[in-house]
């Protein structure tokens, strides 16, 4: 059983907390925890725009705070991101989140992530094979 207290890992694991432009995120499970799937909560900041495509990872997002949208780069479609909305990017789905007021969001990667990731100018990650070479 794994256990842990996220106040605790802000606190005393800054190696789990990765930030970047206007994002911080506090990474719950990591690759090495071997669950097949990386849970992580993460802080975006009022006012930011973020485009991300995550070529190499399916992910699953759920609003616990806040307020924004996200829109589907592909279709142009934009939907709402408020408290209770979860957003999956099953066809590895290029987007622009903007956050209105901060989002707090609950997400899962699969594969999941090392914690060492940083985005490239594509907006993905590398693939899990390439981090480890």
């Amino acid at each position: 059983m794994i256990v842990r207290d996220f106040n605790k890992i802000v606190k005393d694991e800054r190696d789990r907390v990765v930030s970047d432009a206007n994002w911080t995120s506090v990474r719950m499970l990591l690759a090495q925890d071997g669950m097949g799937f990386s849970f992580h909560i993460t802080f975006l900041e009022a006012g930011s725009e973020h485009t991300f495509h995550y070529k190499n990872h399916f992910e699953s997002v759920y609003c616990m705070q806040g307020k924004g949208t996200i829109t589907d780069l592909a279709t142009g479609e934009t939907h709402e991101i408020t408290p209770g909305v979860m957003y999956a990017l099953n066809e590895h789905d290029k987007h622009t989140l903007k956050a209105e007021e901060e989002l707090v969001m609950a997400c899962c990667f699969n594969p999941p992530v090392t914690g060492t990731e940083v985005h490239q100018e594509d907006g993905s990650y590398a693939p899990a094979k390439e981090l480890a070479d």
